[in-house]
């Protein structure tokens, strides 16, 4: 059965990816993906969190202008790690016959580990975009995992975890196509 496939775009907020690890090759990645997306006919969600440093309507709490969601595009408010708790991600996604979701965003460890393991958990095959998603800069020093390992360790994570039923791929955005809505 062919896939209908989502673009998901967690939290790449001004707050956010002022402070992340190669924040423009991956913004530049992520327009690219959204760009084909749109293309295709394939949905786009954008993921926008609301807290403390990122309240509404916030400079900090916008979407970096490169990857400002179109009119037509569905934006998510979420208040947790998890894009599907508390909002109507799921309800948007089932009402648009999507069965697979192509995750990237902020931050790795946190919000898109979160995400790309709910939609796992809500049915959803999962396409992690290995160069798609990154995490904040930090101290060579401390218990955090450098931030290029941090990456690296959770694309080799989805390249073994099983879900029963479920499709999990780990791609470079250059290898994901999208499959859009089937044609009648």
């Amino acid at each position: 059965m062919p896939h209908t496939s989502a673009l998901l775009v967690i939290d790449m907020q001004n707050t956010l990816v002022a402070i992340a690890h190669r924040a423009a090759e991956t913004v530049a990645v992520i327009a690219g993906l959204r760009e084909r997306a749109r293309a295709a006919g394939v949905p786009v969600m954008t993921i926008q969190h609301r807290g403390i440093g990122l309240e509404a309507g916030t400079e900090g709490w916008r979407i970096v202008p490169e990857l400002a969601p179109a009119t037509d595009e569905e934006i998510v408010h979420k208040t947790s790690a998890d894009s599907f708790l508390d909002t109507d991600l799921d309800k948007t996604l089932k009402a648009l016959g999507v069965t697979e979701v192509v995750v990237t965003g902020f931050a790795t460890e946190i919000c898109v580990d979160t995400t790309a393991r709910q939609a796992l958990s809500h049915r959803y095959d999962v396409v992690l975009v290995a160069d798609g998603h990154i995490t904040s800069v930090r101290p060579a020093s401390g218990d955090y995992v450098p931030p290029g390992r941090s990456i690296a360790h959770h694309n080799e994570i989805y390249r073994h975890i099983d879900f029963p039923g479920r499709n999990i791929r780990v791609l470079p955005a250059s290898q994901v196509e999208f499959a859009g809505p089937p044609v009648l």
